[in-house]
């Protein structure tokens, strides 16, 4: 049986203890990367398209990292490029499937977005996996849980109003703890079924 949402939260926030200052760096250096590639006119779009995916992974293995007390590293976001083929293949068939069902209705595309959303854990884990088994993968392992996801994803609307009063600052420390709890749901999917 799966933990409840704000366990998961509670068990973030311990991982994150200690190591706050580690993630929020980390995560700067990330946001100031993707950032940047924002604002360049139509090169920086097409450059992030080829980024997103690796450096979506890295973040998967940093907060891993930090979910499983493990020593977690700055230099880990940049991890997901050793597996480039692979990782960017899976990011741009994810895109592409979402952006197929969100053409049906905006309800599909977010269905479908629920049921990729362990994909760059996945590919985080496993090196070995292929684009499109990863995309399965998770699509299994999200079978039942996609609404527990999207609850736990409600959880922070609240904490982001308040991000939005300190001029987004406080994001710099929220983004660490929305994503370490992502990893500890993944943590908690994989291991309830292991036990299935």
């Amino acid at each position: 049986m799966m933990k409840e949402n704000k366990e998961l939260m509670a068990e973030a926030r311990a991982s994150l203890s200690g190591n706050w200052g580690l993630a929020v760096g980390t995560f700067l250096v990330y946001i100031i990367i993707v950032g940047t590639l924002q604002v360049i006119p139509v090169i920086g779009g097409v450059i992030g398209l080829f980024i997103a995916g690796p450096m979506s992974v890295g973040i998967c293995m940093f907060t891993l990292s930090l979910s499983r007390d493990e020593n977690a590293r700055l230099e880990q976001i940049f991890e997901g490029f050793k597996n480039y083929g692979t990782v960017l293949g899976a990011y741009l068939l994810m895109v592409v499937f979402i952006f197929l069902w969100a053409l049906l209705l905006i309800i599909p595309g977010i269905i479908a977005g629920l049921a990729y959303s362990q994909t760059f854990y996945i590919l985080a884990e496993d090196d070995t996996i292929g684009s499109m088994d990863a995309l399965r993968k998770s699509k299994e392992m999200m079978n039942g849980y996609k609404w527990k996801y999207f609850c736990l994803g409600l959880r922070f609307i609240g904490w982001a109003l308040l991000c939005l009063l300190t001029l987004g600052i406080g994001f710099l420390w929220l983004s660490p703890y929305i994503q370490v709890s992502y990893a500890k749901f993944y943590e908690d999917l994989k291991m309830n079924q292991a036990v299935s």
